[in-house]
């Protein structure tokens, strides 16, 4: 059974940072697509970044391009994202997600939250200024 655990979100004031970790068990850590999405209350869920973990350059949104970093420990299962001077528009409930590749995808797939099968249960990041 697929399982993706987050870790790592809490509160900071603008400028600071966090790290936050997806622990993934229950499938080989390669040939999966990988994101971290984040949802606003009231908002829908949008992409910040993702990878395939089989290689490949990482994309990110542009809202948080040059702050945030994606990073991945095959050894440990887990996808990391690190997240830099961080802004109050930064503030929401993080995900992390997960799908097999059965097939190459155009850029904008990675972003799409419904091509994604496996989801964690979201850790909060909440930034104040």
């Amino acid at each position: 059974q697929v399982q993706l655990v987050e870790s790592g979100g809490g509160s900071v004031q603008a400028g600071g940072s966090l790290r936050l970790s997806c622990v993934a068990s229950g499938y080989s850590f390669s040939n999966y697509y990988m994101g971290w999405f984040r949802q606003a209350p009231g908002k829908g869920r949008e992409g910040v970044a993702a990878i395939y973990t089989g290689g490949g350059s990482a994309l990110y949104a542009d809202s948080v391009k040059g702050r945030f970093t994606i990073a991945q420990d095959n050894a440990k299962n887990t996808l990391y994202l690190q997240m830099n001077s961080l802004k109050p528009e930064d503030t929401g409930m993080y995900y992390c997600a997960s799908t097999i590749r059965r097939a190459a995808w155009l850029s904008t797939a990675y972003f799409r939250p419904e091509r994604y099968n496996n989801w964690g249960q979201g850790t909060q990041v909440t930034v104040s200024s």
